[in-house]
């Protein structure tokens, strides 16, 4: 079954997003277990300790399960490089079609290359892909209210918040609130789409 808008890479200068690989393994699971603290407390995971389920022997399930979510056209998975370097990950999943042709989008930056502007200019990629080869119309994002920084990129970006919601995800030991945001293809049709607004903003 063809998939609309998958596989593919997308660039912006440094920024590059593409389908994982399995020789991701090692630099995946060395980002993600040296940012334990950074990304454990928003992230929804499998309970274990972090160490075990970010190893590299844990990325090939995480692989498996992406690639078989790509397939069924049920999700996006971007590995995030920076000057070919893996920092990070974009992912358009829970991808619904017909009448509503949507999907949630997440993603995570190792700390260390974080605020140079790459996640920000992933997710436009990613955005504007998902409403051109991707055939989608609204992209929402939810994130906890305290994670300030996640917050920040969205609303850089010109998301529009929309809703509160109450005990929306298990994370970190409880039911914890999320934001949520979202853009349709309607508000970036004047703006040449997400892409072309983030490079304005960036001048500016």
């Amino acid at each position: 079954m063809a998939v609309p808008g998958w596989p593919a890479v997308l660039t912006e200068g440094p920024v590059m997003l593409r389908p994982y690989r399995r020789s991701d393994a090692a630099a995946w699971s060395d980002s993600r277990i040296a940012n334990e603290r950074w990304l454990a407390p928003w992230e929804p995971v499998a309970p274990g300790p972090w160490r075990e389920m970010n190893s590299t022997w844990a990325f090939r399930a995480v692989y498996r399960d992406l690639n078989r979510a790509a397939r069924a056209a049920a999700a996006m998975p971007f590995a995030v490089c920076y000057d070919d370097r893996l920092v990070g990950q974009v992912t358009l999943g829970n991808i619904v079609r017909r009448a509503f042709c949507s999907t949630y989008a997440g993603y995570w930056i190792d700390q260390r290359l974080a605020g140079h502007g790459i996640i920000p200019t992933a997710l436009a990629l990613a955005v504007d892909h998902a409403f051109g080869p991707g055939m989608l119309h609204r992209v929402e994002v939810n994130i906890r209210p305290e994670n300030t920084p996640s917050r920040r990129v969205v609303e850089k970006l010109g998301f529009r918040e929309e809703a509160y919601h109450h005990r929306y995800l298990h994370i970190d030991g409880a039911w914890r609130d999320h934001i949520g945001y979202a853009l349709t293809v309607e508000d970036l049709a004047a703006e040449g789409g997400l892409l072309s607004r983030w490079r304005r903003i960036r001048q500016t």
